[in-house]
């Protein structure tokens, strides 16, 4: 039988929580975060290493991306099954910090990773929502995500706490101010961008679809991409707009949906051309920007109302998709909070 229960779901509900979740972890985990940054400004990592899974992973991303283009820092990803399955380790340089993301902290591979390289001297610092949980217990250091419980099988709120929590760290690393100045603005930013207008209409029929991110918006792209397949039932695939011009475009036929997340930063003028060719080829662009350029290529326009500095906007631009994508799973005849064949906490070795 379809899904047709009309109250608002777990999903949607916790998604609406995230402006002031993320207002207690910027307020709750300031000291520490204090502390943390003044140390590693003393003691730089050669090497930053990061592990995760899922949602966590595409947060493992963007720290990628924010602390090799604001801090060069190089970041590698780590593989946890090279460890847990093939018993082996990377040799690291001294010294070296270890980032997991986790919102239940409970699955084995990413337990074992952290306590095997804390062991071998690395700095290990948990990014997780519990903090009662193994991965908050083995890591040296903690920075809770205060996101309370998370009901919804999809994470929302815990992985814009994610993203917020190193943005937190970033903004205490950088020398500039223009980050700290920036984040006591970001509760309420969040909350301007629940209202971005178009919803996901076009695709409540369709089969597959890309999304497209470039810079500091692919992780979010990534995201985007896992929430559709999760609660909507929908083959989507997260990739940065370069990669997708190696071979992937070859699938684009006539309305063809694409799904662009677009802000103006370094990585804009790029990613605009390349939806000008998009377009040209006779794909159906759905855009989620506050960029009126933009949104002026869309076929379906997802405006959002508010932006920020371009390492706080792809946390709006994923505040304004969550709400679609719950709505879009509706329209599919799903129940977002019932993902098949998936729960809350997978544990992986």
């Amino acid at each position: 039988m379809p899904y047709s229960e009309p109250m608002a779901s777990w999903m949607r509900t916790e998604a609406e929580e995230a402006p002031k979740v993320i207002e207690r972890l910027l307020r709750e985990n300031e000291a520490e975060v204090r502390s943390l940054a003044s140390f590693l400004r003393k003691r730089p990592p050669a090497l930053t290493l990061t592990v995760a899974r899922g949602s966590s992973d595409h947060a493992a991303l963007f720290a990628k991306y924010l602390l090799e283009a604001r801090l060069e820092w190089p970041v590698l990803s780590l593989a946890p099954s090279v460890l847990t399955l093939y018993q082996a380790r990377l040799r690291v340089p001294f010294p070296s910090l270890l980032l997991a993301y986790s919102q239940s902290g409970e699955s084995p591979d990413v337990v074992e990773t952290v306590a095997a390289y804390r062991r071998h001297g690395v700095l290990t610092l948990a990014l997780v929502n519990r903090e009662d949980s193994p991965l908050a217990q083995i890591a040296e250091v903690v920075l809770p995500l205060h996101a309370g419980e998370e009901k919804a099988v999809a994470a929302t709120k815990s992985f814009l706490a994610m993203l917020a929590a190193t943005l937190h760290l970033l903004a205490q690393l950088v020398e500039e101010s223009r980050l700290r100045q920036a984040l006591p603005a970001l509760p309420e930013a969040l909350h301007r961008a629940l209202e971005a207008s178009g919803e996901l209409d076009y695709l409540e029929d369709a089969e597959n679809l890309f999304v497209l991110g470039r810079g500091f918006t692919y992780p979010v792209a990534l995201e985007a991409a896992l929430k559709l397949k999760e609660v909507a039932g929908l083959h989507a695939e997260g990739l940065s707009a370069a990669e997708f011009l190696h071979g992937p475009q070859a699938l684009l036929e006539p309305g063809f949906p694409v799904l662009a997340l677009v802000q103006k930063d370094e990585a804009s003028d790029t990613l605009l051309a390349i939806l000008e060719g998009l377009r040209a080829k006779g794909a159906h662009l759905l855009v989620l920007s506050p960029e009126p350029d933009a949104l002026a290529l869309a076929d379906s326009p997802l405006a959002l109302p508010v932006a920020s500095e371009p390492e706080t906007t792809p946390l709006l631009l994923a505040q304004a998709f969550y709400p679609k994508a719950e709505a879009l799973a509706r329209a599919r005849g799903l129940d977002p909070d019932r993902p098949r064949h998936l729960s809350k906490v997978t544990r992986t070795r």
